[in-house]
């Protein structure tokens, strides 16, 4: 396992470790970084030689570039693989962690209630770096704290396929926080439209069922901290969604619903439901 120290993950002021359609997320073996930087910049999470660039086409989506990008940094212990950056760096190049690697991309690859994010996943120096899959199982060292939530909030931001809401509130800025499950766990992940999702930190064993709003949505697996959902409807003032999108922030939290073609407004007071359904939305 890779650890990413918390001096690394304290320039970030979000991350999610499951809440993505990508393989290397099933279980915890990448990172999604979202920066808050001018003109989109993406800064490095990692040190070292850069000895790879790549560019690959997109699935077209009317609202994302053509083409992502691949830059592989060898660190001296590990490859790292930084996907979603129009690079500015070349083979040859050395970055120090928070120097610029280029701009952040919109990808085809993403969903369209996704914010512009760094991903960042390692591999064994005699491993091809280049490949989809084979990423090291990744943990970060910082604490989350757990944050419960009633189901209920206001809309305060809208976009066509989301709407987020104003609860739960954020503990104290400057600490990670993410929402709890029942048992006080901070859960990761896109519930439950990504095949699983995870709980943040220690206190999860193998077996344990997973619970939210008063239903169970998952099971932990074997590494103690991978979450596969249970088929779960997940549905705001009766309208039907297609699942909630979390991660763990470190100045404002808040919960984001994901619900395309939805007819919210700001100011809108919402009411979450899960409940347990044979007809549940998956999407990767």
């Amino acid at each position: 396992m890779v650890t990413l120290p918390a001096s690394v993950v304290r320039r970030y002021p979000r991350f999610s470790l499951y809440n993505s359609p990508y393989p290397e997320h099933d279980a915890g073996c990448a990172v999604d970084f979202y920066p808050e930087t001018p003109d989109d910049d993406a800064p490095s999470p990692v040190a070292g030689e850069v000895v790879e660039t790549r560019t690959v086409r997109c699935p077209p989506k009317p609202y994302a570039a053509d083409y992502d990008h691949l830059v592989v940094v060898d660190t001296g212990t590990h490859y790292a693989r930084v996907l979603h950056v129009d690079p500015s760096v070349d083979a040859g190049d050395e970055v120090a962690v928070g120097d610029s690697l280029g701009t952040m991309v919109r990808s085809g690859f993403f969903a369209p209630w996704v914010d512009n994010h760094v991903h960042l996943g390692f591999r064994e120096r005699d491993a091809n770096p280049v490949r989809a899959s084979g990423s090291l199982s990744l943990s970060l060292d910082v604490p989350v704290e757990p944050v419960t939530w009633d189901g209920t909030g206001e809309v305060v931001e809208t976009g066509e396929t989301y709407v987020v809401l104003d609860a739960p509130d954020h503990p104290s800025s400057g600490i990670f926080a993410a929402l709890a499950t029942d048992d006080g766990l901070p859960l990761d992940g896109g519930l439950v439209h990504y095949s699983g999702g995870g709980v943040l930190g220690a206190g999860a064993d193998a077996g344990d069922s997973v619970s939210l709003l008063g239903t169970p949505v998952g099971d932990v697996c074997d590494d103690r901290r991978t979450v596969a959902w249970r088929d779960v409807a997940v549905s705001a003032n009766g309208t039907r969604c297609t699942g909630l999108s979390l991660f763990a922030s470190r100045d404002s939290l808040g919960t984001k619903v994901v619900c395309p073609d939805h007819d919210f407004a700001v100011g809108d007071a919402l009411r979450v439901r899960l409940d347990p359904t044979e007809n549940p939305v998956h999407l990767g």
